[in-house]
């Protein structure tokens, strides 16, 4: 294998790959092997016909492509290590000459990972986050609690209120013709939560158990069912029942009920100690952000379009993730928001770019800093991951892959980098 640099022109690298011939016809002969079952020759039974025959009756080239196929995993990384570039997209390949003589003889262009110079990233001046707790945050706390163990009561001849439970069957016609989907009987509906169509939770206020209403809405332009987008239609409704939160006092009793505390005091002193833990975490990582952040912004990079591109893809999955939690999927989410997915991933593009730009940024501090993971600390992480996901050490490094425990190495390298920042951050 030879590999001979062309140019390099912005993020692209354009080089001549060579191999050898004996290699190359290795990898043919490992391709005719593959693919022979595939051809029918006369006079051969299926997958006998030698490779000659074949060759002559489709073209010495017929297992050319796969022969590339074969050979490129094992070249291609040699040749990307001589000429010390490093790639962030697939190569293309153009085929300039296949013979006895030079061997197989490729043009190969590829993204690299930009060269830059560094812009200043020790004594970065940030301003500490205030991680305070105030006796109003616990407070709040506490009557969030208070809110989560409430019961529904039933109020006979109430005027239903905002905040109020409405318990109510309906069903919604369009030009007077019952709609799919807009049926449901003894539905539990908080009013003032937004959860239907606007304007149908204000039209049950002041009602009461017992009464029928004619809700008029109109449904919105972007709604996900065509056939009713913009349309206005009727809803009748009944009134079965209304219903209003019971607090529970915030009371010793209710320590003892609700937690493992016997009095106010104890609870109140733990969610605290919770509010002031959580507080802090958040703080710190504010501050870690600002950082990265303000080093970023001191470096000028010409961000690669593939990894945003692959940064957005992340991002993409990652919402469809969030979606399936919820009972959705990103196409529901699109009909529902009447949104392309090219609008979704430009949406998130400047985003991309800053955290593409900001991973190339601490990438180059790392090695400028001679900064990496050692084994001892990705032992530890394992460790952590393990007592987390309740497994054994050894199961868990079993299940990962070799491209896994370099991502979990490669993690714990920019948290050490974004560590050495702080370091040397002034923090006023």
């Amino acid at each position: 294998m030879k590999a001979e640099l062309i140019k390099k022109e912005g993020n692209k690298v354009t080089f001549n790959l060579t191999v050898d011939n004996d290699k190359f016809e290795s990898a043919v002969t490992k391709a005719y092997n593959k693919n022979k079952g595939k051809f029918n020759i006369q006079g051969f039974r299926k997958g006998k016909a030698p490779r000659k025959i074949i060759e002559a009756q489709y073209g010495k080239e017929v297992f050319y492509n796969d022969a590339i196929d074969i050979v490129l995993p094992e070249v291609y990384p040699q040749a990307i290590d001589q000429l010390n570039i490093d790639p962030i997209d697939r190569p293309s390949l153009d085929v300039q000459e296949i013979s006895k003589d030079n061997g197989l003889v490729m043009v190969v262009e590829v993204e690299v990972k930009p060269e830059f110079e560094l812009g200043a990233y020790k004594g970065i001046e940030i301003s500490k986050v205030d991680n305070t707790v105030s006796e109003e945050e616990v407070e709040l706390r506490l009557q969030e609690m208070v809110n989560k163990n409430a019961r529904l009561v039933s109020v006979e001849d109430k005027a239903i209120e905002s905040g109020d439970t409405a318990v109510i069957d309906f069903e919604g016609f369009d030009n007077g013709v019952a709609f799919e989907g807009g049926k449901g009987e003894n539905h539990n509906l908080v009013i003032g939560s937004n959860s239907f169509i606007p304007g149908f939770e204000d039209q049950l206020v002041g009602k009461k158990v017992g009464e029928e209403v004619e809700v008029n809405v109109t449904f919105p332009e972007q709604y996900h069912a065509e056939n009713l987008a913009g349309k206005p239609v009727v809803f009748n409704v009944k009134i079965n029942d209304v219903k209003v939160k019971e607090l529970p006092a915030l009371d010793d009793e209710f320590a003892k009920d609700t937690t493992e505390f016997d009095t106010l005091a104890e609870l109140r002193a733990d969610v605290r100690v919770k509010a002031e833990e959580e507080t802090k975490n958040r703080a710190e990582a504010e501050m870690r952000n600002s950082i990265v952040e303000k080093v970023a912004e001191n470096t000028e990079v010409e961000v690669p379009n593939a990894m945003v591109e692959h940064q957005i893809d992340n991002m993409i999955m990652e919402l469809n993730y969030q979606l399936q939690y919820q009972g959705l999927n990103l196409q529901q989410l699109l009909e529902m928001t009447g949104r392309s997915i090219e609008e979704l991933r430009n949406e998130r593009r400047a985003d991309a770019e800053r955290l593409v730009k900001s991973s190339l940024v601490l990438e180059a501090i790392a090695k400028a800093e001679g900064i990496d993971a050692t084994e001892e600390e990705l032992t530890a992480e394992l460790e952590k991951m393990a007592s987390m996901y309740n497994m054994e050490v050894e199961k868990l490094k079993a299940s990962l892959r070799d491209a896994d425990l370099e991502d979990i190495k490669g993690q714990l390298k920019i948290r050490k980098t974004i560590d050495f920042l702080v370091e040397n951050a002034n923090i006023a």
